[in-house]
């Protein structure tokens, strides 16, 4: 398919070091992309002994983006995330409420700050993550049209699906955002 005329071509993907987000870089990459990963530090796991878990993610990350040809890159969203999402489900708590730090994580840091930072610092056309959901707007954003909403779909796969995970995340975030593995 690498050669075919599309609307967007430059992504940037949110890259975790899980297997979800490699397949979906294999097949933007397979699709003929221009992709980028990028992968979120969202919490400084740092122990007394200064080893940080999180560096094993980043690790598996770079490694499928160098054996895929990609560029790689980190962005640090502890300070959004602390303040984005830890502070917001203390407060929560507090209240009597009980919080879902993931819906809060997808709305404010992974579709929000991302989005951010992938078109203002990597020039991305759209974004791609490796969630299980669709958009109405297609799988190559095909039916993209900016006067319209998109819609968040569920996935295919209804057993994986995330669509409640990502049920808060922003109209302009939804609007351009790819779901490789979703079908």
């Amino acid at each position: 398919m690498a050669g075919v005329a599309r609307r967007f071509s430059r992504v940037v993907l949110g890259i975790s070091g899980g297997v979800d987000s490699a397949v979906a870089a294999l097949l933007l990459k397979k699709k003929g992309y221009e992709v980028t990963g990028l992968f979120m530090r969202n919490w400084d796991e740092r122990d007394e002994r200064g080893h940080c878990n999180g560096d094993a993610d980043a690790e598996d990350a770079e490694w499928v983006c160098r054996k895929l040809d990609i560029p790689f890159h980190e962005v640090n969203f502890v300070k959004e995330y602390w303040n984005d999402v830890f502070m917001y489900l203390i407060e929560e708590y507090k209240a009597g409420f009980t919080p879902n730090p993931d819906i809060m994580c997808n709305k404010k840091v992974k579709f929000s700050a991302f989005l951010k930072n992938a078109q203002e610092i990597h020039n991305a056309e759209v974004i791609a993550m490796g969630h299980y959901a669709r958009s109405s707007f297609g799988e190559e954003l095909e039916n993209y049209d900016i006067r319209k909403g998109a819609r968040l779909l569920q996935s295919f796969d209804r057993i994986k699906d995330q669509t409640f995970f990502l049920s808060q995340i922003p109209q302009k975030a939804l609007q351009c955002t790819l779901f490789p593995i979703a079908s």
